[in-house]
């Protein structure tokens, strides 16, 4: 289904990009917690899974971002 005209596919465009912005943080802000040897020693191995669990869920939503971007690509 067509979405020029429907959509405004800049605005999607720039609110994806946002969003692929904040999920690369998410994703560089536990790499680094989890990279940090008295972090992953001193927490409960419930904060590291929970760590471990959130990191798999950003990866998951920035596939699925990257996914609607080629998408908005091939609309346009």
């Amino acid at each position: 289904m067509p979405l020029k005209g429907v959509v405004d596919l800049a605005a999607e465009q720039a609110r994806l990009e946002k969003e692929l912005a904040k999920v690369d943080a998410d994703i560089e802000r536990v790499d680094r917690k989890l990279a940090n040897p008295k972090f992953v020693e001193n927490a409960d191995e419930d904060v590291v899974e929970g760590e471990r669990e959130k990191r798999e869920e950003a990866v998951g939503r920035r596939a699925k971002i990257l996914e609607a971007v080629e998408r908005l690509k091939g609309a346009a």
